[in-house]
């Protein structure tokens, strides 16, 4: 198992209650999605997996070793980490993916370092896009760079904060399959936070379904039903077949 999650819990300091009793358990190839509405949880428990955020308790295991024992660089090393949010600076793509390197480097940038940063920009399509300044890309083109520069990492596991917000629909599927292909491909672990469920239903293997800070319900895609969607998002809906594949539908 890489990943294990075992009885999180996370308050902030004025003792406002987030996240309760969370476990979770991830095997490499996997993808992971946590559903559920806005202000539930679910970035703040990518942040404690990533230990950003110190959980009040629990233990967060990544191939078997305790993230609470491990330094912020060995962390880094094993998990990377996409926020929703990214920060467009003034430098090129390659010099913003190289940055993922940093964990990797003890006094100056390597051969070694510059050819994992070739070898993902190429393997992600962004070769083209190398000397352009990060300003000057598209959105789409943004999510993959800070896909790229998780990816030099070499992590054992993938944190993504919605990944595909305020993407086009052709851009928030390209972003997916590459995503799931990486993670098949390099024997990863992902973990990824989305608001549409029927992304999610399409590009992941299990789920967890927060509410109210707790889980609600988890599993694969036998979880998605029109009962346990009602219950988290307090919206009717129906689950439909179209072409093998489940679609939600708000009534």
């Amino acid at each position: 198992m890489k990943l294990k999650v075992r009885d999180v819990e996370f308050s902030y300091s004025n003792g406002n209650v987030v996240l309760e009793d969370i476990q979770m358990a991830v095997n490499a190839n996997e993808v992971l999605t946590i559903l559920g509405p806005n202000g539930v949880g679910k970035t703040t428990l990518l942040k404690c997996i990533n230990g950003l955020l110190k959980a009040r308790n629990g233990t967060i295991m990544v191939d078997g070793e305790e993230l609470r024992e491990m330094s912020r660089v060995e962390v880094a090393k094993r998990i990377g980490y996409v926020p929703q949010r990214a920060e467009v600076s003034q430098i090129t793509v390659f010099d913003s993916v190289l940055l993922g390197r940093k964990p990797h480097i003890t006094w100056d940038v390597s051969k070694k370092d510059i050819k994992i940063a070739k070898d993902v920009i190429g393997r992600l399509g962004l070769s083209k896009l190398s000397l352009k300044y990060i300003g000057e890309i598209s959105g789409g083109e943004l999510q993959k760079v800070q896909l790229a520069r998780a990816l030099v990492q070499e992590p054992k596991v993938l944190l993504l904060d919605e990944p595909t917000s305020n993407l086009d629909l052709c851009n928030q599927h390209q972003i997916m399959s590459t995503l799931v292909d990486v993670v098949k491909q390099n024997d990863l672990t992902a973990v990824m936070t989305l608001h549409d469920i029927n992304l999610a239903l399409r590009y992941s293997d299990k789920f967890i379904m927060l509410k109210e800070g707790t889980i609600f319900a988890a599993g694969d895609h036998d979880v998605i039903t029109p009962e346990n969607i009602e219950a988290v998002y307090d919206l009717p809906v129906n689950v439909a077949n179209f072409m093998g594949r489940p679609i939600i539908i708000p009534l």
